[in-house]
């Protein structure tokens, strides 16, 4: 199934506190539990004014549709189209 990267753009996000992201975390996958096993959040990263999530989902409107049920922003969702690491090199 693919992997989409997503930029959410949140002013402040790098300030949102333990709390704020348990109630953000908390939602996402309350709607992930409604929307059944075909979309799956995989891990997110804080910056100061973005957080950027990685998911895995058929296809990108259901990446959307997850993103517009939560009132979540999706600035731009990117399918990632291959995988690159340090072993890449040898």
């Amino acid at each position: 199934m693919p992997k989409f990267i997503i930029e959410r753009e949140i002013p402040g996000a790098g300030d949102l506190t333990p709390a704020d992201l348990q109630s953000i975390s908390q939602k996402s996958c309350s709607i992930l539990g409604e929307m059944g096993p075909k979309i799956q959040w995989v891990t997110s990263y804080v910056t100061d004014e973005k957080i950027f999530c990685v998911y895995i989902a058929p296809d990108e409107l259901t990446v959307r549709e997850h993103a517009s049920k939560g009132e979540f922003p999706a600035n731009n969702v990117c399918q990632v189209k291959k995988i690159i690491d340090p072993t890449t090199a040898e």
